[in-house]
């Protein structure tokens, strides 16, 4: 049963589900509403579709497609299960460079490659991570079509003009870092695939988009925390956090210590460190007094 709703942006949203049937509780009858992959990341059920039985552990994906019908069981399974869940519309599945007809109602067994994608966006659903959800959704969306066709990635070629798109977008999000924005806004100011774009930001700049706009956000918290002006929850909001105790965690995680005790450091004078407009000794060193 979904608890809730974790992203909902553009073309994709992500659901947190967690179940507690077990073996003396009635099966249930569910529909895929949206092409989706649910990551499997603690418990066990069992699930009938399409007229194929899977039995789903942690680490394992369960795969839906928009009007079939599945079947939650727990004959076998005692503890219930929790998931999180990616759903994504036809076009975007298309945007990523195969068409949603390739994506199937059914599971997945537990893989390496997809795994560790998964518990990467675990880590960003639980903001944990510097990655964004819906980057992270992407990335394992791309990995998983690509994965069941068969097909390997194609590598990134970044042309001259591909170079100019990344940097258009760079001064675009440093320009509106302060508003909300997600990764399919971003995406279509370049005029290109979420899943495009992501891979092509950070060949040419280093991170991702996201990456990015949190650092220009903490560059300009920097600027006027040193200020001394503002509240720290001003700032968070000016800055583009929508949440305070967020800014207050990614900016410690950044800086090595609170927006406070940052903003105690900027403004405070050391007592060892040379006042300004003081003179040095030919040797460098300040004149005792």
């Amino acid at each position: 049963m979904p608890v809730g709703t974790v992203l909902e942006s553009g073309t994709l949203r992500v659901i947190d589900y967690r179940c507690s049937a077990g073996p003396h509780d009635r099966p249930f009858l569910e529909q895929h509403h949206s092409f989706s992959i649910s990551y499997v990341r603690r418990g066990s059920f069992g699930c009938v579709t399409r007229g194929r039985s899977f039995e789903l552990v942690a680490g394992s994906f369960l795969l839906g497609r928009p009007h079939d019908e599945y079947l939650c069981t727990h004959d076998q399974h005692r503890h219930g299960d929790e998931c999180l869940s990616f759903h994504f519309d036809a076009a975007q599945l298309d945007a990523l460079g195969l068409p949603a007809r390739s994506w199937h109602s059914g599971a997945l067994p537990p893989l390496a490659e997809l795994g560790v994608l998964a518990e990467r966006a675990q880590a960003a659903a639980e903001r944990r991570s510097e990655l964004d959800l819906a980057e992270a959704g992407t990335l394992l969306a791309g990995r998983f079509l690509h994965l069941v066709s068969g097909k390997p990635l194609p590598p990134v070629s970044v042309t001259a003009r591909d170079r100019r798109r990344a940097v258009r977008a760079a001064l675009w999000l440093d320009a509106h870092a302060h508003e909300p924005l997600d990764l399919a806004q971003v995406a279509r100011q370049s005029g290109v695939s979420a899943f495009h774009f992501l891979r092509l930001f950070a060949r040419v700049t280093g991170v991702t988009p996201h990456q990015y706009l949190v650092r220009a956000r903490l560059r300009r918290a920097a600027k006027l925390l040193a200020q001394g002006a503002l509240p720290v929850g001003a700032i968070a909001y000016e800055v583009g956090f929508g949440d305070l105790s967020n800014f207050v965690r990614t900016f410690h995680r950044a800086a090595g210590r609170t927006p406070r005790d940052f903003r105690r450091a900027a403004t405070r004078w050391p007592r060892h460190a040379t006042a300004p407009g003081a003179t040095f000794s030919k040797s460098g060193a300040a004149p005792p007094g």
